[in-house]
Order: structure tokens, then sequence, then C-alpha cells
């Protein structure tokens, strides 16, 4: 359980206070996380390796007799928004950050197939850093799915948590996979946890003690539900599914993900990267090839495969994204093996699986960027053993893996050779740099 910040409730009460003229009946926390290895392969279908940080979003709640649903934010960036509890309307269109709050409250409300919801008073309050590939918005979503369970007086199971907000979150237009959210509940203090889905369920995985993780924020914001680099890499990675299931005379038209491919063919992870040099070719695909590698016409590909928002794509890397995607499955169960296992050279051997997972992000998913790839390098130069962009990417934080005895050298030479510039580009509130250890999961707590 962590542990909680007293003064900050009491701020947060009083804030609440003031603002609603009442008294919050009761707080609920969901926690950021990072990812430390198996980035954009969720939505594949195949097991990731995050862990929880303590970092989270914090909500104090009152239900009311009205039916009218208030949330106010402490941070004065993002303004109040008021509605019907019962006619939740969410606009894919903009990234508000009402709208995840929402997706949290739907998912619920549906789910129990309610058609009546109470309203309530929700202030929230939050210290991960936004677009930071830390799990900002997924965070809400959970903290928003447990303040509606909990006002209802329902009961679920953390999975059943889980796989609702996963789901609901797509509400924004996310084609996630559900790290986030499965995190963000099942966690636990001092340990990581390999996240596996269909079914979904966490077992934990001990980190190495002779080395600390750090999160270095690269200051570029990256908003997964305003830009489409996310959307196109799940097609990409769909496309890649159906192409490959075609190849090998699978029925292909109801393969949606890689991973079940794989499990169609019955075949290892290595034997599926051989596959993919067989059935798949380096040069991008435009819709005219996937359409005759697939058999349907371009009307079929766009209303029947892509979604809305990736409809207009015209170039598709089938080949490196697949190639990515069974790699970094691999490296996952590598890591989890070398942790089972603890051999002295651990810390190196983790360090070389992240080098490889921001090396195949970079090269085959393209989906860093400068930023990120010069902190990753300086992070390295200065004793991480491993170091890789966490997050979806294309800005957001990197992870490292770094000998406990260097940390107290590694956080101030990074923190000079990047956030220092001579220029003074980087805004102070941005920085972010910080050595981290597995939280734990979603909780709530009454007002005593």
């Amino acid at each position: 359980m962590p542990v909680l910040d007293w003064t900050l409730l009491l701020k947060l009460k009083e804030m609440f206070n003031s603002k609603f003229g009442s008294i919050p009946k009761f707080y609920v926390r969901a926690p950021g996380r990072v990812n430390i290895i198996g980035e954009h392969i969720d939505y594949c279908g195949y097991s990731v390796l995050p862990m929880a940080i303590e970092q989270d979003v914090l909500i104090a709640v009152e239900p009311v007799k009205t039916y009218t649903l208030q949330l106010a934010n402490t941070n004065p960036l993002y303004p109040d928004f008021s509605t019907s509890a019962n006619n939740i309307q969410i606009d894919k269109t903009k990234a508000l950050w009402h709208n995840y709050f929402l997706c949290g409250l739907k998912g619920i409300q549906e789910h129990f197939g309610l058609s009546n919801l109470t309203g309530m008073n929700c202030l929230v309050d939050g210290n991960i850093p936004p677009s930071s590939g830390l799990s900002s918005s997924s965070a809400l979503v959970c903290c928003a799915g447990l303040v509606t369970l909990t006002v209802l007086g329902r009961n679920l199971s953390k999975v059943e948590l889980a796989e609702i907000c996963a789901k609901s979150e797509r509400y924004i237009g996310t084609e996630g996979g559900g790290m986030d959210q499965s995190i963000s509940f099942l966690a636990e203090e001092g340990t990581a946890k390999l996240i596996e889905f269909s079914p979904l369920r966490a077992t934990d995985v001990k980190l190495p003690s002779g080395a600390v993780f750090v999160i270095a924020n690269s200051c570029v914001e990256m908003n997964k539900a305003a830009t489409s680099h996310f959307n196109i890499r799940v097609m990409e990675c769909r496309l890649a599914a159906k192409l490959l299931a075609k190849y090998k005379n699978l029925q292909w038209d109801n393969v949606l993900r890689l991973e079940e491919v794989q499990a169609k063919l019955g075949i290892s992870l290595e034997e599926m990267l051989l596959v993919t040099e067989d059935a798949l070719h380096p040069e991008p695909y435009n819709p005219e090839e996937i359409c005759r590698c697939l058999g349907i016409s371009l009307e079929e590909l766009r209303t029947q495969i892509l979604s809305p928002n990736t409809q207009g794509v015209l170039i598709f890397k089938l080949y490196q994204r697949a190639k990515h995607v069974y790699s970094e499955a691999a490296r996952v169960l590598q890591f989890k093996k070398i942790c089972e296992e603890a051999p002295e050279n651990m810390v190196q051997l983790l360090g070389e699986l992240m080098n490889q997972s921001h090396m195949s992000c970079q090269d085959m998913y393209e989906c860093s960027c400068p930023e990120l790839d010069q902190l990753v390098d300086i992070c390295r130069k200065f004793g991480a053993q491993g170091s890789r962009l966490t997050g979806a990417g294309w800005g957001g934080c990197t992870v490292s893996i770094v000998p406990a005895d260097k940390l107290p050298s590694f956080l101030a030479n990074v923190h000079k050779a990047y956030y220092q510039r001579s220029d003074g580009s980087l805004a102070p509130e941005k920085q972010s740099l910080f050595a981290t250890k597995p939280g734990g999961g979603a909780l709530v707590f009454l007002e005593a």
C-alpha cells in the first residue's frame, strides 16, 4: 500500500471545500507506470513488463442527489467541466482532459447497463507529467472507473476493472492494448509485473537489487489521442497479421493481432521472424498492393479493416512493424528469464535487452525522435547499462537501468548534459529526472 501523503489529502480537501462548499466522501488514486520493456506489443497480443510509479492521479469525490457531474482540476490549465451524468458525450476530435474521466465513467455505466447515474462533484489532482509516456491519461481513466464503481456501491475484481477501462479508453479514439490500465490496477509495491493478455493476468518479476531504474523526460510532448502515429502503427500491425496469415493459408479475415498468427501456426517467436522475412517485403506497401494480396477492394479495406482515422493513409510499413513486434516480444520473455535466474552479470544482460529494444523502436517501429535518441545516448554515456524510450514514443520519457553505486553521479551528469543546455530551451517545470521503484496499484480511501 502506498504511503499516503496526508498533507496532500488535507490540501485537496480544503480546495474541494472552497470549490464545491462541501467535504469529499472519499478519495481514489491510480498510479502512472513505466514500461521497462515490451513497447507497442500489448495491442498485438503480447506480454509486457511494466511497473507502477509513485506518481499518480488523485480524485476527491462527493456523490450528489442531482444528476449533474461536475469536474474540476487543481491545475488551472485544465478548465472546469459540467454535464448531465445520464448523457455522456465524448468528442473524439478533441483530446480534452475531462474526456478521459468520461471514458472511465462510461465504461462502468455500460458494463452494468445503467441508464441513470447519480451525479457527483470531483476534484482531480495529479503529479504524472502529461504526454510524457508515463500513462497520465490511462491513470485518469482508471481513477474515474474506480470513482464511478465506488459511487454506485458495486464490486468488480481488479482484472475486470482493468479490462473495462482498457476498452473504454478507446472512446477517445486511441486503439491501445491494455497494458496501462492493467498495471494501474494490478501493480504491487516492490515488484514489476509481467502482464499477459487473453486472459489478462499478472506475474511478479523481481528486479535486480543492485540497480535502479531512472526515468528522464525528453520534454517533447506527444498526445496519443491527438496524433495519428499511434493508430497507424496499430493498423500496420493488423495488416501485417492478415498478410502473414494469408501467406500461411490461414483464415485471415478474422485475424486482428500478430500473436494470433503465431498461436495458429504453433511456432516460436524466432520462427515467426523467419516467416516475416519470407512473407513480407521491406519496401512500404500501398493500399492497392494490400488489396491485391488479400483479394479485397479498396472500399472493403477502408470500411472493414482500417479505423476511421487511418483510412487516408497511403503507405504501410508492414515488414518493419512485424519484425519489431516479434523481436520485442522475445526480449520481454528473455528479460523475465534473466530476472528469475539472476546471473552475476544480470544488470549488463538486462541493459543489453533494453538497448536492443530502443534500437528496434528507433529503426523498425520509427517511434523515437531526435531528442529521445540524444537523451538515451547521454544516459548510456554517464553510466546506464541500458536505456530506451518508454511509452508510445515520439517524445516523452526514457527509462535507464543504472548500477546503484553510480546513481548520484549519473543523475548529476545527465541533468547537466541534457537539461542545463546553454540555450535554456527546456522549461524547468517540465524537467523530470528521477529514480523510481515499483509502486502499488489503484486504491479507494474513505474520508474518516
